[in-house]
């Protein structure tokens, strides 16, 4: 058995109170104009933290992260995995067109089987977001995928779309139904009967998360599967419609749509058919799952279970084996610092509310659900409101904020994690005042926090996952649209050392990125980071300076 016991530092004094980690989830580090969220808010704790000696950017995109390339953004996922893990991991996007490239994903068991059940004569069901936003999905693995059926001579698809808005422009489905419409037709003409079945907007359809809001997941379930709902003939048919019916109307909120011929859906899922969601991020993919393939299933009523092979793109829970078969083997991340903390005695506490608690907890861990060891630490999860955004920006902060100076007043732990889900959860949705008022949230309660931190006299490092409400609309030819993906700006990373025992200082590290934060989190606790870990951002004054 591997020990994840970690060294102590050679001359470290133990320091007083704990050492807290605050992710600003989706608050990065704009370009300090009228576009930039953070900028134009109300921010006096930022604005000093941004001053102090120790803060620097990091990059949180991109191949940082364990993202193909560059021009990928980050997301909550794959940011909170670098953060927890230490090293950079190849991700889901990777990983896939890793595997559709060298072929793998069509050779695996999984595959095989659902070639066995189309050439019996089910039909092939593919749900997933219909966007190249590389978050959830892209849609170049859709297409990889469609090829494939045809070469492998799959008598009937059908394709169950979920309108993004989120990761990708806000009203920009029509830029991916319709060329997908168009494919399908192509497909048709040449012996594959291929259509678009459903779809909806993927914050009110099929794509909850944590259990948040399972009346998500029930809205998917019988657009899907059961092919209730309003119906057309068309995908873009529908689109077209939703928008023309509610002005303002954004994708991510679109309601759901069924395709028929005449009074008949084209798509629903019986018994003998295969159905892969083919996203390959796993939070927003774990409850369908559940609903596919639990027997004993009380979320809500089904009202129909069809025997069908199940997969998706990936394994989107590695300790509940969700889902059992699944195309494209996800990373291997051991190892953790939670692992290492654990296994070296430090007592810790994560806490977010529901939207983000996952990413504190389990992406956090490495894609693990559960506790490491439970004698050691305490998971806490604010339920988050069952409401737009938007409508109350402010979110569950104050109340995480409160448990979180008990958490440090207590003197039980040692290492507290906190994650504020409002610079990303209102970055989102893109209307300007909300996300001020998120923003502003975030300041106030990181002031609070600081405040007990520095009457414990413990340490504080502040940082984020990736950026959102730093880039709150863009500019064309005099014409502003709401800005509501991710952003590819870095960072920020400020250490408050209120202990004072040691004193650290920088060092120096070129292109610095999340990943880093790990082993300098074991540097603050007084630890030797593992070897295999990236470098440590800091050092104590006690050591000689770096060459």
């Amino acid at each position: 058995m591997k020990d994840n016991t970690l060294l102590p530092l050679d001359n470290f004094k133990k320091g007083h109170g704990p050492l807290v980690a605050v992710v600003l989830d989706g608050m990065g580090f704009g370009r300090d104009d009228g576009s930039d969220g953070i900028k134009v808010s109300y921010t006096p704790t930022l604005d000093h933290l941004f001053q102090e000696p120790l803060f620097t950017t990091l990059k949180a995109h991109g191949k940082a992260v364990g993202l193909p390339t560059d021009d990928d953004m980050g997301n909550s996922e794959v940011g909170h995995n670098a953060l927890g893990a230490g090293r950079v991991f190849a991700q889901g996007a990777k990983l896939v067109g890793e595997a559709i490239k060298s072929g793998s994903m069509f050779t695996g068991k999984s595959w095989r089987a659902i070639e066995k059940r189309c050439a019996a004569g089910g039909t092939f069901h593919l749900i997933g977001l219909i966007s190249d936003g590389n978050v959830h999905s892209h849609m170049d693995h859709l297409y990889a995928i469609l090829k494939k059926c045809e070469e492998s001579g799959f008598p009937r698809v059908r394709i169950h779309g979920l309108l993004d808005g989120r990761d990708v422009g806000a009203t920009s489905a029509l830029q991916y139904f319709t060329p997908l419409e168009n494919y399908c037709a192509e497909m048709a003409k040449r012996g594959c009967d291929c259509r678009i079945a459903s779809g909806g907007g993927r914050m009110v359809t099929t794509m909850d998360r944590y259990g948040a809001d399972w009346t998500i997941v029930e809205r998917g379930w019988n657009t899907h599967v059961l092919g209730l709902g309003r119906m057309f003939s068309s995908a873009t048919e529908a689109i077209s419609t939703y928008y023309e019916e509610e002005s303002g109307i954004t994708d991510q909120y679109m309601p759901p749509f069924v395709i028929g011929d005449g009074p008949d859906p084209v798509g629903p899922i019986v018994d003998g058919d295969c159905v892969v969601f083919f996203n390959f991020r796993g939070d927003r993919a774990i409850e369908i799952s559940k609903a596919f393939e639990d027997q004993d299933f009380s979320h809500f009523d089904r009202q129909r279970y069809p025997e069908v092979f199940y997969a998706g793109m990936m394994e989107y829970d590695g300790d509940a084996k969700i889902p059992a078969n699944y195309l494209v083997e996800p990373p291997a991340i051991d190892g953790t610092l939670g692992e290492y903390l654990c296994g070296s005695g430090i007592r810790s506490f994560a806490i977010s509310e529901t939207q983000k608690f996952g990413h504190v907890t389990y992406f956090w861990n490495g894609n693990r659900s559960g506790y490491i060891d439970a004698n050691l630490e305490k998971y806490v999860e604010i339920e988050s409101d069952k409401l737009a955004f938007d409508l109350k920006p402010w979110m569950k902060a104050v109340e995480i904020t409160n448990l979180v100076i008990e958490a440090i007043e207590s003197g039980s732990y040692d290492f507290i994690r906190v994650n504020f889900a409002n610079g990303d959860m209102v970055g989102h949705t893109g209307v300007e005042a909300a996300i001020r008022i998120a923003v502003e949230t975030v300041d106030l309660c990181l002031s609070r926090l600081l405040a007990a931190v520095e009457k414990a006299k413990g340490i504080a490092l502040i940082t984020a996952d990736h950026g959102n409400a730093d880039c709150m609309w863009t500019e064309k030819k005099g014409v502003r649209a709401p800005m509501v993906a991710h952003t590819l700006n870095p960072v920020p990373l400020i250490i408050k050392d209120f202990d004072g025992s040691n004193g650290f200082r920088f060092t120096e590290i070129s292109a610095p990125g999340l990943a880093n934060v790990a082993a300098t989190l074991c540097v603050l606790l007084g630890l030797k980071p593992p070897a295999d870990y990236e470098p440590a951002l800091v050092e104590p004054l006690s050591r000689k300076a770096s060459p």
